[in-house]
């Protein structure tokens, strides 16, 4: 779809007109342009351009790049339409292009208050941007939403979505148009929301609907909707109302013009064990569910739970495909979703009738899907961690997430990224206080990959009980296994797979009408693999991160793939050694290419590592059980974002330097550095808790210190290998 005269018309504005009159839109895949993140109508992330083939793939090169000023994590797919590439980045940026020649016709950057970034589980990143009738519409990180002259980037209008300020809401997921409203959903179901998608005018702003996830408090009166009503009866009547029940949509937002409809993914529970959040049990709707919305009213049409009562942070946000397929001898209008749970699903869209399930990894939780139902067969003997520490396939980082799979019409085949790994799960006992804005999750995990290295800080028995575990033996055996995979949908199985550097190197993908696969790799490498065998043609190392899904498009007869790069999202602090972003600097680029293209320029070489400073003395009256404490207070507040690693893109508290320690009580408590992404923790903790952590970070860096001048001593590298553990307790 192209700009006409007049400004710009949305893709999605035409099909639901066609609707209206009673029309049923083919699925489409992007053309010369790329209409929204998802490329077309369906979100299938496939183009029909076949310019760059695989004959001429070889001479593939850059373009041109883009300098987006940042540093952290980049997921967002770009939009082209009319010749301009629409993009974001880091906190809800906006930028514009011209799409053939790189020159910036604006950016953005939003006021943000950087006190949010306290709820941000997995980084300050942003999935994209919406455009429509002569707007950019873009979602900023504390949860306002811009609309921005397509031409200038001006502020048109901006409203403040967020509910409850007083609660963990945020938003790094893209806007979607629909109809005359915009779309957009929020995160923080770690913390202590309740989650919900809103509707804005397009036009003006104004609020039009909100739809919650999950009931509030019967308490203090009836609900918003008959639907949460009669999810209430899902409910114990004495949940965890104080902590908001989670369910935030923090990303799978799609507009189906065939049905009508808006479906939407929505998140995981909060806490994480259904016991704590739910004690009598129950599904406990609607978390963890696709859910279909007039996107008129915002009244739910359907839903479908894929994972009931959600103890393990199986989200069902992960990016959703909208098809035609032909299932058992008809022929359907189908969503092919694969949330966290390990299961590929095929929905009709219609109604949300379950059409196939089938798993696509290790999937202990559950001994399979009943297809008469749609409900797993639960195996709490296997998975359930209330009653003791468990090893759950997969783990909370999903088999998918939010990296967005493609679907290739012509092989009929669901390519994206696939993590096969567990992790085990263990919780404290008893009921804990709720704490505003902060973790409320109640859980520690530690990926198999870890498990055995781990246990030996733990006492004895804890040790004994996880090695009695029944997943135990088979977490030694295979701990991870990560791919790109080309997979049946109907069928679940894999034609082919492609190794990746490790668990945390997944990215998006792009498929083309010419037969082929397009991803990137957080190695720094673009891959470009045939779709039929997953046989790789070409890659080419930019020397930065890629973790967004590619896209494509056509200028003047010229056909372009783009890409974000920047290392970041879930477990950003942790970098892998095999990240680009591990020996050089993070720059966050655009990357553009074209047949003929350019050498890739790549960032400059980080400095090499030095011992840790000396740490200062430890105050008077300092103990062991001082820095206990503070170690416990760490873990539960600080470890999600310090990671305590060399090569972190967060400060290694290890190596402060006297000054940080001067103002280590400004920092934490005063909100001194704010505005450079540290917020402050008055309302959480005390100035005696700052003390202790403050003591225990001491104690830690005259341990590393130590550890590395015997490291420096026989020759041994600084940097060693470290722990992924993430807990709350």
């Amino acid at each position: 779809m192209r700009f006409v005269k007049k400004g710009i018309l949305a893709a999605g504005a035409l099909v639901l007109a066609a609707c209206a009159i009673g029309a049923s839109p083919p699925q489409v895949s992007a053309g010369s342009e790329w209409t929204s993140p998802g490329g077309d109508i369906g979100k299938t992330h496939h183009s029909r351009l076949t310019a760059i083939n695989a004959e001429n793939v070889g001479q593939l090169g850059l373009a041109w790049e883009a300098d987006l000023g940042t540093l952290r994590g980049q997921e967002a797919t770009s939009v082209v339409m009319d010749g301009v590439l629409y993009t974001s980045g880091t906190t809800g940026r906006a930028y514009a292009f011209d799409a053939a020649t790189g020159k910036e016709l604006w950016r953005f950057e939003p006021e943000v208050d950087m006190q949010v970034n306290r709820t941000v589980c997995c980084d300050m990143v942003n999935r994209g941007v919406a455009v429509a009738r002569g707007k950019v519409f873009v979602a900023a990180l504390d949860g306002w939403m811009y609309a921005l002259d397509a031409k200038t980037g001006a502020v048109v209008w901006k409203t403040d979505f967020i509910e409850d300020r007083k609660r963990g809401d945020n938003s790094t997921g893209a806007p979607e148009i629909a109809g005359d409203v915009v779309v957009v959903g929020m995160s923080g179901a770690e913390y202590d929301v309740r989650g919900y998608v809103t509707a804005l005018d397009l036009e003006t702003g104004k609020l039009r609907w909100r739809w919650h996830v999950v009931p509030h408090d019967p308490k203090l009166g009836p609900q918003e909707t008959p639907q949460l009503e009669a999810a209430l009866k899902t409910w114990d009547p004495n949940s965890r109302w104080d902590i908001g029940g989670g369910g935030s949509p923090w990303d799978a937002i799609s507009f189906d013009p065939e049905t009508g409809l808006v479906i939407v993914g929505t998140g995981n529970g909060g806490p994480y064990a259904t016991s704590k959040r739910s004690p009598a049990g129950g599904d406990n709707l609607y978390l963890a569910s696709l859910v279909a919305l007039d996107p008129k009213t915002g009244r739910m049409k359907w839903h479908y739970q894929e994972t009931p009562g959600d103890n393990w942070d199986f989200t069902a946000t992960q990016p959703m495909i909208f098809t035609r397929m032909k299932v058992d001898g008809e022929d359907r209008p189908v969503v092919l979703h694969a949330p966290k749970n390990g299961f590929l699903y095929i929905l009709d869209r219609r109604d949300g009738k379950l059409l196939r399930a089938n798993p696509i990894v290790r999937t202990n939780w559950t001994k399979g899907i009943d297809p008469k139902t749609g409900r797993p067969i639960l195996d709490p003997e296997a998975a359930d961690y209330t009653t003791g520490p468990k090893i759950v396939f997969p783990a909370t980082t999903g088999a998918r997430n939010w990296h967005p799979a493609s679907y290739d019409p012509a092989t009929g085949l669901y390519v994206g990224a696939v993590l096969d790994m567990g992790n085990l799960i263990f919780m404290t006992e008893g009921q804990k206080p709720h704490k505003a804005r902060a973790l409320n999750n109640d859980a520690a995990l530690i990926f198999t990959p870890d498990v055995e290295a781990a246990l030996a800080g733990f006492p004895p028995a804890f040790g004994e009980a996880v090695r009695k575990t029944p997943a135990y033996a088979e977490a030694l055996k295979n701990p991870a296994s990560a791919q790109i995979r080309a997979i049946d949908p109907l069928t679940g199985k894999t034609v082919w797979a492609a190794d990746t550097a490790g668990w945390q190197d997944r990215g998006g993908v792009l498929t083309t009408a010419s037969g082929l696969t397009i991803y990137g790799g957080v190695t720094g490498k673009l891959f470009v693999r045939e779709t039929k065998t997953g046989r790789l043609i070409k890659e080419i190392d930019t020397g930065s991160a890629i973790m967004a899904a590619p896209m494509t498009y056509e200028v003047g007869g010229v056909q372009y793939i783009a890409v974000m790069a920047g290392w970041g999202g879930g477990g950003y602090p942790f970098v892998p050694r095999y990240s680009a972003a591990y020996n050089r600097y993070n720059t966050n680029r655009l990357l553009v290419f074209k047949i003929g293209g350019g050498a890739v320029p790549k960032p400059d070489m980080r400095p090499a590592l030095e011992v840790a400073p000396a740490p200062p003395a430890q105050a008077p009256g300092v103990t062991a059980a001082t820095i206990a404490r503070g170690q416990g207070l760490f873990f539960g507040n600080c470890a999600i974002c310090h990671a305590n690693q060399p090569r972190s893109i967060t400060p290694d508290l290890r190596r402060m330097q006297p000054a940080s320690h001067e103002m280590f009580r400004e920092i934490v408590m005063e909100g001194l550095l704010v505005q450079n992404g540290m917020p402050r923790w008055n309302d959480i903790l005390s100035m005696d808790d700052a003390d202790a952590i403050h003591a225990y970070l001491i104690d830690l860096q005259g341990q590393t210190r130590k550890d590395e001048l015997e490291k420096q001593k026989v020759g041994k590298p600084l940097d060693g290998p470290s722990l992924t553990i993430l807990s709350n307790y």
